[in-house]
């Protein structure tokens, strides 16, 4: 055979080789495709998250919440909102190689995360956020290189933050907000030098600022507040010069403040409020031109005000009361003519008070040593604003014309001033309000502003995603047609309302003749006051509200469950209210009533616990609401009061003394987890039992008969909330327990030695002496 043709032979069945490599090859990724197409299938299947949809996932991709890439894989998967209700174990994630966004925020996921979710090499967008995750974070996490959003806020993780968090470069925005992280910042998320959002705000971080955060140049907000954060504030701060929020209040920082804050001036809104802070205001706060609002209130600074703060031209919102600054107010202050609101109270100033009325809204002069006439510019304003000044005179109510001539004259007034207090704070209540919503908020134009306050009025509606548009809630409710209507309470009516955007809130309203009862109106603001003073995941949320002379209300996250009395006194209701729920619900109301009396800068107490005050999500999980009656409890007064609750739930020292503490709250519990386990209100147990005779009613015998018995496990919580309820039942208020002993004894898991529920005696647990949680903790 010739050579030519021997090669052309052989060039012939090399071709013929290379296609049938190139088929079998081609046949083999059509094979895997298709394989790795049946893996996320069953995935998605197994998840339970599609039930409403068929078996056949020959359509999956058309499927709420999945978007697929050209090959038919899913790229993307956003349930936000769904309310899944399932464990996040339960999905399979690493079935999912060209997944790039994820997210499943407020979907009441639970469970741990899974390490598998350190697979998705691609993803790039993961949101995790406002679910009851628990556990440390994986650090499988730490695989996730491609992230450019990271966000885990509202959820129950702990343990520390990772440092292995230092190698997402390509991270902008890092959200681990609202949990119950502890231990330190690490230092590594200085190399995050991307990252333009840095949120850990509301966990329990106990270490100093790291230096190595001045490195992330790029960053436009910075929130650390609400944590325990210690030490001073580093300077390399002021190496971020983009800067447009920080805020590092409520922790326990010291020292001075860094003159390099000064530098900052992108700088809209700067929170270092409610810390140990020292040292004088910087006079370089001059160069923050673009600062809107400033809170440095309820530290220990001294020294001058700086008339360089008159060069902030757009300082809408200034915050200094309750620190130890000396000194006259300086008339620079008045050249700014956005301010709007000014708080000086609670320091040591001295000299006249200036006339800045021309462009100041709301102001707030009192407990200094100011001195001279109230300008006629104030005349509008209520006298509390002016106390604890002892030698103001002016026009103004409660004060006197003119200088007194002598000490005595000042009695009569001061007398007067006493029962004006009451009645001037109201207005008090809901500028301090409006100080949080703009502490917690997102700023408005001014435009919106102008607008909100118009002729007086306040207004001021948001939520998550942002500010939600008076003109819809009107109109969803068709200007609050009885139709929407879902009950009336004790100053107004509820009602619910979808907004356009899908969300479904409830509306309080007051009854249109109360709106112009003061005792209704004092009730709405203390609300509003409080609600927004106070976050705790089993507080019901408070979206915003509106105050007019004609349209009062409030409005809340919806609780598609109701009230815990209409559950309980529905028998279908009653019955999906099992043990473990039920359990789970007196837990959460014992830890937002620990946090509001053990947590908040001020004591809080609530005086109206109970069961039509807990509302139920559809989930059956508990949140306390109906702050209209709350007190903040004052320690140098006698905290006398005017008696409130429901029947029933009052602690009897109330009837006799008229003195609210905290164990009035205690008391009240301790009636609703009874009426928990019974089904129904105790009254009449609780009388039975406080008589002489000898009593032999079983704890078993109590229980809510239209529930199956508990078994074991649950039967040892049932046994502890019974004991702890008794104690908090107590008819001497020193002799009950606190609210934090009582959440702290639900956390820590400890079961007590216990006979079966048919062998332990109500008059014994009444009686007995165990369990007093800390009597002496008062």
């Amino acid at each position: 055979m010739a050579p030519s043709v021997s090669i052309s032979i052989r060039i012939v069945a090399l071709w013929v080789l290379c296609i049938f490599m190139h088929a079998t090859t081609m046949s083999f990724v059509a094979a895997s495709k298709s394989s790795a197409l049946e893996l996320e299938a069953k995935a998605i299947l197994e998840s339970g998250w599609w039930s409403e949809y068929s078996n056949d996932t020959s359509s999956l991709c058309r499927w709420d919440g999945i978007i697929c890439n050209d090959d038919g894989s899913v790229a993307k998967i956003d349930l936000a909102w769904f309310r899944l209700g399932y464990k996040i174990s339960k999905f399979n994630f690493s079935s999912f190689p060209n997944l790039f966004s994820l997210n499943l925020s407020y979907t009441q996921l639970s469970g741990r995360i899974p390490l598998e979710i350190g697979t998705l090499s691609k993803l790039t967008y993961l949101d995790l956020s406002h679910n009851n995750l628990i556990g440390d974070l994986p650090l499988s996490l730490a695989k996730l290189t491609q992230l450019v959003t990271f966000n885990i806020s509202s959820n129950l993780i702990s343990g520390s933050i990772s440092k292995e968090l230092g190698n997402l470069k390509n991270l902008l925005v890092l959200s681990l907000s609202n949990n119950k992280f502890s231990g330190p910042i690490p230092p590594t998320l200085g190399l995050l030098t991307n990252l333009s959002n840095l949120d850990l705000s509301f966990n329990e971080i106990n270490s100093s600022i790291p230096s190595e955060i001045g490195l992330l140049r790029n960053l436009l907000n910075l929130d650390l507040q609400q944590n325990k954060l210690i030490g001073p504030i580093p300077s390399s701060l002021g190496h971020l010069t983009n800067l447009a929020f920080l805020s590092l209040s409520s922790n326990q920082i010291n020292g001075s403040i860094p003159l390099e804050i000064g530098t900052m001036k992108n700088l809209n809104d700067l929170f270092l409020n409610d810390n140990k802070l020292i040292g004088p205001i910087p006079s370089s706060f001059g160069h923050l031109t673009n600062l809107v609002h400033m809170s440095l209130d309820w530290n220990q600074i001294n020294g001058s005000i700086p008339p360089e703060i008159g060069n902030l031209k757009n300082l809408s919102y200034l915050f200094l009361n309750n620190n130890n600054i000396t000194g006259e107010i300086p008339i620079e202050l008045g050249d700014s003519q956005c301010i709007e609101i000014l708080d000086l109270s609670y320091n040591y100033l001295i000299g006249n008070i200036p006339d800045f009325s021309n462009s100041i809204k709301e102001i707030n002069f009192s407990h200094n040593s100011l001195h001279g006439q109230i300008p006629n510019g104030y005349l509008g304003y209520t006298t509390y604003r002016f106390i604890g000044n002892k030698d103001l005179y002016g026009d103004t109510k409660g004060f006197p014309p003119s200088l007194p001539s002598s000490p005595n004259n000042n009695r009569p007034i001061f007398q007067q001033i006493k029962f004006l207090v009451p009645l001037g704070s109201l207005p008090g209540f809901l500028i301090l309000g409006c100080f949080f919503l703009f502490r917690c908020g997102t700023r408005k134009p001014k435009s919106e502003q102008s607008q909100e306050t118009k002729n007086g009025d306040l207004f001021s509606i948001w939520n998550y995603d942002g500010k939600i548009a008076y003109e819809d809630i009107i109109e969803a409710t068709e200007d609050f047609n009885i139709r929407y209507c879902i009950g009336t309470g004790g100053y107004g009516s509820v009602y619910k309302a979808q907004l356009p955007n899908g969300k479904v809130v409830a509306l309080k309203k007051l009854h249109r003749l109360e709106a112009e009862d003061p005792t209704f109106d004092k009730s709405f603001k203390n609300e509003v006051k409080m609600l927004t003073e106070i976050r705790h995941r089993n507080i019901v949320k408070l979206y915003g509200y509106c105050l007019h002379k004609r349209c009062m209300f409030l409005v809340y996250e919806y609780m598609e469950m109701g009230s815990l009395f209409f559950v309980l006194s529905n028998d279908f209701d009653a019955m999906e209210l099992d043990w473990m729920k039920r359990m789970n619900v007196i837990k959460s109301i014992a830890h937002a009533l620990s946090y509001i009396h053990h947590e908040c800068v001020q004591v809080i107490v609530h005086r109206d616990i109970s069961s039509n005050n807990i509302l139920l999500n559809s989930e059956l999980e508990a949140f306390v609401a109906d702050f209209g009656t709350a007190r903040l409890l004052d320690p140098n007064s006698s905290n006398q009061t005017l008696l409130a609750g429901t029947y029933g739930y009052v602690a009897p020292e109330l009837a006799y003394t008229m003195m609210v503490t905290e164990k009035c709250d205690v008391y009240s519990f301790g009636v609703m987890a009874l009426e928990i386990l019974m089904g129904r209100h105790p009254g009449e147990l609780l009388t039975s039992l406080s008589s002489s005779s000898p009593q032999n009613v079983m704890l078993n015998e109590i229980l809510d008969q239209r529930l199956p018995p508990p078994n074991r496990l649950v039967a040892q919580d049932v046994f502890l909330v019974a004991t702890i309820a008794f104690a908090c039942l107590r008819s001497k208020p020193k002799s009950r327990p606190t609210m934090k002993w009582v959440s702290q004894e639900f956390l820590s898991h400890k079961k007590p030695k216990m006979n079966p529920l048919h062998a332990v005696s109500l008059w014994l647990l009444r009686n007995q002496e165990i369990y007093t949680g800390g009597e002496n903790e008062t």
